[in-house]
């Protein structure tokens, strides 16, 4: 058959194809909280296994360095303290703790539509990270990170539909300490967006203060503890085996204070914990639970999301790799074993090993992102915005990326196969007509509300492409990305809170610089 451009018959002219650019195609489908769960890297029998595992790791092995606040709970609830100083958890408490903890639950917007239900599998995608670079938008050099380009971020991602949530995605390097790195991070991810935060903070003197902040703009504090739009990133296991002081520290105060929490471990297999698949999920699933028992025993009602990040070792240099297949199939495989727990969870997917969005950055991020997602991950982290293993952001690649999810997100759904669907009256009356379907009624409006459509991507024919500059995406990105910063300065502190915020703590980021001025 001769390679030619495929055409439609027609027996008039057909009318012409909704573009990008038409003001028409406006409606569409809504893909927050798509059900994944089809995509099973793990056979069900081997579900169990692991589950044994990780309750005989709990037990039998133990964590190092736990600290007394973490002791006097655990031991307090049927764990003990060995020989070596190993905090070992009975198979009692184990299974008390995976009974009683909240399983669905909501992490909410400033708004409902923002709302993200948690468990069964449901799906949400959204920005992450803790880079201490940012590729500059107009030297496309990278350099250090800064508080407006945090609350750059956050309001773009304010902008775009298929980010659901906005996590902290890089540290504000021009804070002069702790205490203002945390305050102003906060502050800022509230005054960018209204989608839920994921932010962090460092030492436990400051949750109280984040919680004054969250009380503050919700406008009371059973305001923000019915519809809490701010949960903390918190990492008390550090791989193989052993807790974090400060973290526990943070994570008691968390759960005290009725504050969303993750409980998140970062491993590397390979170097952190073991080179099989297998016995780096088994280890990273009883890390992440070990803090999530500790959490439970502090506040039996706190909201706990289960955070594996199982990561891979890159051999040859010793690096972490966050593209790989490996490592997408390990995330997919933790995703998996919590929906087998029925705990709220989330993933890190999107942690390309690229310096920039190309197409390494493109093929790195759809696989693990769709891996994650097709196996149920509740929150996929970092799925948005970041660059080389999770060492930079670049503001363009939100753009970019922003495409890529709603594609994914659309790969979630299930075809519906009906009557209607089927449209075997419309089949029957095509070909005895026009014989094409673009004049059919529903074609049009399906188009517009079953389809989801790309922002930056180019689907215009070469001649079009040609004309226009021949631009890639980046260029195109950058140039849309520029546009939003130019334009879009939400208000979503009023004035009296604002100035509420500035009076009681330091905040850093002026007024000029959310105005645009």
């Amino acid at each position: 058959m001769p390679d030619t451009e495929p055409t439609i018959r027609t027996r008039r002219k057909p009318r012409r194809r909704p573009s990008n650019s038409d003001s028409a195609v406006v409606q569409k489908p809504r893909l927050a909280g798509s059900v994944g769960g089809r995509y099973r890297p793990l056979d069900e029998s081997a579900l169990p296994i692991i589950d044994q595992a990780v309750r005989g790791i709990l037990q039998d092995i133990g964590m190092a360095e736990a600290p007394e606040i973490v002791v006097e709970r655990v031991t307090a609830a049927g764990g003990s303290l060995d020989a070596d100083g190993r905090l070992r958890f009975s198979a009692d408490l184990i299974e008390r703790a995976l009974q009683g903890m909240q399983k669905d639950f909501t992490l909410c917007g400033r708004s409902p539509e923002h709302d993200m239900h948690l468990g069964g599998g449901r799906v949400h995608v959204g920005s992450g990270g803790a880079a201490p670079l940012i590729l500059d938008l107009d030297s496309g050099v990278y350099r250090e990170s800064t508080l407006k380009d945090l609350y750059d971020a956050a309001r773009l991602v304010d902008s775009l539909e298929h980010l659901h949530f906005f996590s902290r995605s890089m540290v504000a390097r021009d804070m002069p300490d702790l205490r203002s790195l945390d305050i102003n991070t906060a502050y800022a991810c509230l005054a960018g967006t209204t989608k839920h935060i994921l932010s962090a903070v460092s030492k436990a003197e400051h949750v109280e203060e984040i919680a004054e902040i969250c009380y503050c703009v919700a406008g009371s504090r059973d305001a923000f503890l019915q519809r809490p739009f701010l949960s903390l990133n918190i990492n008390p296991p550090v791989p193989p085996m052993r807790f974090d002081a400060d973290s526990c520290e943070v994570m008691a105060e968390a759960a005290r204070l009725g504050i969303p929490l993750h409980s998140n471990t970062f491993g590397q297999m390979g170097a952190s914990s073991p080179v099989t698949m297998a016995g780096t999920v088994a280890q990273t699933i009883a890390e992440t639970l070990s803090g999530m028992i500790f959490a439970w025993l502090v506040n039996p009602e706190a909201k706990i999301i289960f955070g594996t990040r199982p990561m891979v070792t890159d051999l040859r240099t010793g690096a972490m790799s966050g593209g790989s297949g490996e490592a997408a199939i390990a995330m997919a495989a933790s995703a998996q074993m919590a929906n087998y727990y029925g705990l709220a969870n989330s993933t890190i997917a999107g942690a390309t090993d690229s310096k920039i969005a190309d197409a390494q950055s493109g093929y790195e991020k759809a696989l693990t992102v769709t891996l994650a997602a097709q196996a149920g991950s509740n929150l996929v982290t970092q799925a948005g915005g970041m660059q080389a293993s999770l060492m930079g952001c670049a503001l363009e690649s939100y753009l970019i990326d922003n495409d890529m999810l709603g594609a994914i997100l659309k790969s979630l759904g299930p075809i519906e196969v009906s009557e209607t669907t089927l449209a075997l009256g419309a089949i029957d009356e095509v070909v005895r007509g026009e014989g094409h379907f673009l004049g059919q009624p529903e074609t049009l409006q399906r188009m517009q509300s079953d389809f989801v459509y790309p922002q930056v991507g180019d689907r215009r024919n070469i001649e079009d492409w040609q004309a226009d500059g021949a631009r890639d995406i980046r260029e195109v990105a950058r140039d849309r990305t520029r546009q939003i910063l130019q334009q879009y300065y939400p208000r979503h502190l009023s004035a009296e809170t604002d100035e509420r915020l500035r009076q009681r703590f330091d905040i850093r980021l002026s007024k000029e610089v959310m105005t645009g001025q």
